[in-house]
């Protein structure tokens, strides 16, 4: 980063240092507190320089402002652009040279565009852990995960609509984000949106480029699939990750362990197939089984069981997910009614839990053998938040902003994690877990005492030849036709997809509810309400009064 902003700013230093010079106080507003060590003067000009937004003229709102102006609406969610605004300015020690309007702000937002965002978090973002730090490694490998977030609500606009499609079943227009996350620290590597409708495979294709050799990389069975996987391994990244249930691999050799050689198209790997069992604090025991596959053939130097509880880190992305969406953002809807701003205000988001993240990675550090997941981030999170508004601090101190928010990361660091258990059930009425799934597990979260790993030999019946069986397509095919019998039944019956899913009792209310949205957008059946659908095309719909020609 530092390489990167001495040079941008050796290009732009004909400009911008005599514009500060004739008029610093306009920049003052432009700070993020303490935190403006990590986003210098420098790299935000040299940001702004790159993608072509410095000002054409000098304006009582100048660029560099606006680009941190966006960072703070992320550290302070739950107001307006003018509350946003009286925070940046009330740690100045002399009065703000301007105080705009909502439109203003407003302006000034589109005049900086989204590009500057962009190559700010793209500067910022990489891995975090050293050689040395606690988790981040397994062997000579750094371990990071895919995974995506498709409950990401946007403001209920048409231009919105226009660009994520129709109303998810929350009642918004639902943006995907993709993320590269390295599982020791829970820092971003890289990340990319859009719509839903890519597919969490497509989403990382885009981020393959930013895989290195010497990672490893975890992933959920939504990524299995023959070309992903080839594509991935051609990077040089090896891999950990789930199979479907329906993956037919064949038994090219054996290894003592109980894992096997086999092939996923025509790469190479390594299936461990293994029951997990759990024990409960309270006696209660519950029984789940894995079958994974890696890249990493080699038994001896891999072992199976090691593996199988290796894998269990891919659920610190899960973690960073919560602390993206709801410590920072609040859970709230994002403000912009256009893909233009939500582009614009997503990469100040990514880039704010970026800069977070490295401070707690840098607290960490400075007491050797601390695991960063120790660290709060809400306590992060406040800290800065507190150093924005605070009178007398100097925006761009050099040597508060570790001191002040590492202190208190250090001072505050959570206990070291105990293993738990619980059912997979959150209150977001869009996920998937919504309702409690039957697969064992405790109703509320409980403390384990026993784990016990028992690696299973390959099935007796395996084909000779790696076949990637989907037979999504026919059972998509099958579930339309029980659905489509059910409404017509009684046509007239507005039928939640709720009461469908329970009736048809082999489908997450989750699927339920993309299938019913694409029917009704093919108009096999028609929506009637949010989340309600009955017999018959979209056609056949009446029209209001007030909509007939």
């Amino acid at each position: 980063m530092a390489e990167y902003a001495s040079s941008a700013v050796s290009r732009n230093a004909q400009t911008s240092s005599s514009l500060r010079a004739a008029a610093e106080r306009l920049f003052a507003p432009g700070h993020l507190g303490e935190l403006t060590t990590l986003v210098p003067f420098e790299l935000g000009d040299a940001i702004l320089d790159e993608t072509r937004n410095v000002q054409r003229r000098l304006r009582a709102l100048p660029s560099r402002v606006g680009v941190y102006f966006l960072l703070a609406m992320c550290l302070f969610p739950e107001v307006g652009y003018l509350l946003v605004w009286q925070k940046l300015t009330a740690s100045l020690t002399a009065p703000p040279v301007v105080t705009p309007t909502a439109k203003a702000l407003r302006d000034l937002r589109r005049r900086v565009g989204s590009a500057p965002m962009q190559r700010l978090f793209e500067v910022l973002s990489g891995p975090l852990a050293q050689p040395r730090t606690p988790g981040a490694r397994f062997g000579p490998y750094r371990t990071v995960s895919f995974d995506g977030c498709s409950s990401l609500k946007a403001s209920d606009t048409v231009r919105n609509r226009a660009w994520l499609g129709g109303l998810g079943h929350g009642g918004y227009p639902l943006l995907e984000l993709m993320t590269l996350v390295e599982t020791g620290t829970r820092a971003l590597i890289g990340a990319v949106f859009g719509p839903t409708s890519e597919g969490e495979s497509g989403y990382a294709r885009r981020l393959l480029h930013l895989l290195q050799p010497d990672m490893l990389v975890l992933w959920d069975k939504g990524f299995d699939g023959n070309a992903f996987l080839a594509q991935v391994s051609a990077t040089g990244a090896q891999f950990l990750g789930r199979l479907r249930t329906n993956r037919r691999t064949p038994v090219l050799a054996s290894f003592t362990d109980g894992s096997y050689l086999s092939v996923l198209g025509t790469l190479q790997i390594r299936v461990i197939e293994a029951r997990v069992t759990v024990t409960c604090a309270d006696g209660t025991t519950f029984t789940g089984t894995y079958r994974l596959a890696t890249t990493l053939t080699n038994a001896r130097r891999y072992p199976a069981a090691a593996l199988i509880r290796l894998y269990h880190q891919r659920w610190e992305h899960e973690s960073a997910y919560y602390a993206l969406r709801h410590t920072i953002m609040q859970g709230r809807i994002l403000r912009s009614g256009d893909p233009a701003g939500l582009e614009q205000e997503m990469w100040p988001v990514l880039t704010l839990y970026q800069l977070l993240r490295t401070v707690m990675v840098d607290a960490a550090e400075s007491r050797p053998g601390t695991d960063p997941d120790r660290c709060g981030f809400s306590i992060a999170l406040h800290a800065a938040r507190d150093l924005v508004i605070r009178p007398g601090d100097t925006p761009g101190n050099a040597t508060g902003l570790i001191g002040t928010i590492g202190r208190r990361v250090l001072a505050a660091l959570l206990p070291p994690r105990r293993p738990r258990v619980s059912t997979r059930k959150v209150k977001s009425p869009i996920s998937r877990y919504n309702e409690r799934l039957n697969d064992g597990r405790p109703d509320h979260s409980r403390t384990i005492t026993g784990l016990d790993i028992t690696l299973l030999p390959p099935p007796p019946t395996l084909p000779a030849t790696s076949r990637d069986e989907r037979p999504i397509a026919a059972a998509n095919r099958r579930r339309q036709q029980q659905v489509l019998a059910l409404l017509h039944q009684d046509p007239h019956r507005p039928w939640p997809a709720r009461d469908i899913a329970r009736r048809l009792g082999d489908v997450t209310l989750n699927t339920m509810y993309r299938q019913l949205s694409r029917w009704a957008a093919s108009q096999l059946i028609r929506k009637i309400g949010p989340g309600v659908y009955a017999a018959g095309p979209i056609s056949a719909r009446p029209l209001p009064a007030a909509q007939k020609p």
